[in-house]
């Protein structure tokens, strides 16, 4: 899968899944790099066939809804659309 990196200060993993044409998935990495954490992003609709199918699965088990952006913290909190509070408060 084409997971991108985005270098910034270190602390629990964070995955964002989003979809190249969300302006609220672009909102939260906007957030993400404006408070300078590093963190890795799939644009799930980028993917075709398995690999599609495979990041719908993981995004389903975090977020049953399968909305984006879904935003991974740790492998344990799982925040669903663009929740700027809940965001900055997970990462502070």
């Amino acid at each position: 899968m084409a997971v991108e990196h985005v270098a910034g200060r270190k602390g629990p993993p964070i995955m964002l899944y989003a979809l190249s044409t969300c302006i609220w998935c672009r909102k939260t990495r906007q957030l993400l790099e404006n408070l300078g954490v590093e963190y890795d992003y799939l644009y799930v609709d980028q993917l075709q066939g398995s690999e599609r199918q495979e990041a719908i699965d993981t995004v389903k088990k975090w977020n049953p809804a399968c909305s984006f952006p879904t935003l991974v913290i740790d492998n344990k909190k799982c925040i669903a659309g663009y929740q700027e509070d809940e965001i900055k408060k997970a990462l502070a």
